[in-house]
């Protein structure tokens, strides 16, 4: 695997290879077997597979939240080895933002609901370093997983507007064997918290209860919903338990981008 550590490494490496075979896989590292299974497809598809490991301080409104992100530059490393991962992209804060964070991309909708409400500039900072690095690898073919399915939603749609010639893959959500959507927030929770989480995505999913009779349950059970609601055929939650802040989400019905 090659490892850029900088965008100047990358650009210098890419222009000798064609970016009609490339695939992405944006992250921001602590990788789990749902990045893999991201990753895995990519590679499959892709002649050529770009992971990169960004941890975006853009999109983090809560200043804590960045500072307990997990840091396993090491660990990812060798996990994107086993995958047969080509390239590795390390992009630093100056230039992704060489004007810091001055230029960006917004979105006046469907950002503004769910994981947008409460969270001023969050998706602006998510779409505006995803334009980037889709810029950036130039990839055809780029790779999100569905447990955030706003994020998914909203890269969609910009890449619709701004007319660009890649293609946004969807994952379906991957889950441990109790049903817990996989996240790298997960490894925060205590034993106790991990087992009380796995009820998350069982009341979710009960189509007997209305979204508000789930937010009762899962206050119930001690967690701290954001909100639970139905949106585009599918009900979303957030809810934190303990520090840790979860999200979910399953389709109702045929869900529409």
């Amino acid at each position: 695997m090659n490892i850029h550590e900088s965008v100047a490494q990358w650009m210098a490496a890419a222009d000798a290879s064609d970016p009609r075979t490339r695939g992405l896989v944006p992250t921001m590292g602590a990788l789990h077997e749902g990045h893999g299974a991201l990753i895995a497809q990519c590679v499959e598809e892709s002649r050529q597979s770009v992971v990169t490991i960004y941890v975006n301080p853009t999109q983090f409104e809560n200043p804590d939240d960045l500072s307990n992100y997990p840091d396993s530059l090491q660990d990812d490393i060798r996990y994107l080895e086993s995958l047969g991962v080509t390239d590795l992209v390390l992009p630093q804060y100056k230039e992704l933002y060489p004007f810091d964070f001055t230029i960006f991309v917004d979105e006046s909708q469907d950002s503004m609901v769910l994981c947008g409400k409460n969270r001023t500039g969050h998706f602006k900072g998510v779409l505006s370093v995803v334009m980037k690095l889709i810029n950036l690898t130039q990839a055809r073919r780029v790779y999100f997983g569905k447990k955030d399915f706003q994020q998914y939603r909203l890269v969609s749609k910009m890449v619709e507007a701004y007319f660009m010639p890649t293609i946004i893959i969807g994952h379906e959500t991957v889950r441990d064997e109790y049903g817990l959507a996989l996240s790298s927030r997960n490894r925060r929770l205590s034993p106790s918290e991990l087992t009380v989480a796995r009820q998350l995505n069982v009341l979710l999913q009960d189509r007997a209860l209305s979204s508000s009779e789930v937010s009762i349950q899962l206050d119930k059970l001690g967690f701290r919903v954001d909100y639970c609601e139905e949106r585009w055929g599918r009900r979303f939650v957030a809810a934190h338990l303990g520090a840790v802040r979860l999200i979910d989400n399953v389709a109702m019905a045929e869900s529409t981008l």
